[in-house]
């Protein structure tokens, strides 16, 4: 029975309802649609998450000898004529060909926002002993050199619904760099939140931006620099790790972030200490870049692993067969083998690689495991963060 108010419409009428429709179809405009691009918020959407950036660089800054910042500008020859705005703390996946590998590696935007409207990303590159990338990077980047990148990516970046007003900063080495971004975009007024940064170094010259910081925490009272140096005693500094105690020391009344980012053993050391603060789980955010993850060193990890795996892979309508160490990731065994699969973020956080296990076993780590419940039931994995405990064989999307 249909409702008050609301005719019932029987088969009949709506049979009979077809020509009439048919009658109004055919006085419609026969011109062409408008392409989609033509529209103003998919020109907007476009320029804020285009699927390629091309760049070229146009400056390059040397800290050391294994430490080098490139600027980056839109190569409007290629088709980018402005750079892709972004947030403090998001990073590019820069595309890179080194053999006959066609590798992807994330690196975080070193500059503000606003210094992209000036026309210009900023990355600051480390040389990562056995990194492939970094390495080739820093040897092989000019003045001119063409660079194609992502979108900026990543969720490391401060959200009012999620964090709190004051932010404690954790960085280790090169672990630096989103904070300087974010640490600019706060002195530019295009963050409301306080960040105090505890920055960890070995000695106070290793300390990347350190004039610039200086500079910053001098006009911003939103901003406070804390240099922690591990081998260096410096009244200006503190000296040892951080702690749980170090933090306590900073931290404010109420409530607060940590905001971290460095290498693998600084989260190991001080995602132990902060178990003692006692902050809800959403309040701790880890950049996590897992290119060098060691699965052996996790609690869970099976024992008696064989040493090497066969992988077989399908892509691209083809099979290949590759060698793989246990203690290396899916991913980089098959960049190694001249396979490219599609990647971001390196650390099982955005879902870009995520591929069919056809057969086999894999270990993931629960601290790194970012699959939906889908991928779990239907037994997808994400490349990344996966390790083979058996041979295996999985299906990959080609990329574009």
């Amino acid at each position: 029975m249909a409702k008050k108010g609301i005719s019932k419409l029987s088969v009949m009428d709506f049979i009979k309802a077809v020509p009439k429709r048919e009658k109004i179809i055919s006085k419609a405009s026969t011109n062409s649609l408008p392409s989609a691009d033509s529209y103003k918020p998919n020109q907007i959407a476009n320029a804020l998450h285009p699927e390629k950036q091309f760049l070229r660089v146009s400056k390059i800054v040397e800290h050391s000898c294994d430490i080098k910042t490139f600027y980056l500008v839109p190569d409007a020859e290629k088709g980018t004529e402005k750079l892709a705005w972004f947030s403090a703390g998001q990073y590019l996946s820069i595309n890179l060909t080194v053999g006959n590998a066609t590798i992807t590696r994330p690196y975080s935007i070193s500059s503000s926002p606003r210094e992209s409207l000036d026309g210009y990303y900023m990355l600051t590159i480390k040389r990562v002993k056995d990194g492939l990338a970094s390495q080739y990077i820093l040897d092989n980047w000019t003045v001119g050199t063409e660079v194609t990148a992502s979108a900026p990516l990543g969720t490391f970046t401060y959200e009012p619904l999620r964090d709190a007003k004051t932010i404690i900063g954790i960085a280790g080495g090169s672990g630096i760099t989103p904070f300087r971004s974010l640490a600019k975009a706060i002195s530019d007024s295009d963050e409301d939140v306080s960040l105090t940064l505890l920055y960890g170094t070995r000695n106070l010259e290793e300390a990347i931006f350190q004039d610039e910081f200086v500079e910053i925490a001098k006009k911003c009272d939103k901003f406070r620099l804390v240099n922690v140096l591990s081998e260096e005693n410096n009244e200006s500094c503190e000296s040892g790790f951080i702690t749980a105690e170090l933090i306590n020391k900073y931290k404010p009344d109420g409530l607060y972030s940590i905001f971290m980012c460095g290498p693998q053993a600084m989260y190991d050391f001080v995602d132990k200490e902060i178990e003692s603060l006692s902050l809800r789980r959403k309040f701790i955010r880890h950049e996590l870049f897992g290119e060098f993850f060691n699965p052996s060193k996790e609690p869970d990890y099976p024992e008696n692993v064989s040493s090497q795996f066969n992988i077989t892979v399908s892509f691209n309508g083809t099979k290949q067969t590759v060698t793989a160490d246990a203690d290396t990731s899916i991913l980089r065994t098959l960049e190694a083998n001249g396979i490219s699969v599609p990647a971001h973020c390196r650390s099982g956080e955005c879902g870009w690689c995520h591929s069919k296990l056809i057969s086999g076993e894999i270990y993931t780590p629960k601290s790194i495991d970012g699959r939906r419940e889908a991928d779990l039931l239907y037994g997808y994995i994400h490349p990344c963060c996966s390790f083979p405990l058996s041979d295996i064989e999985i299906q990959i999307h080609p990329t574009k």
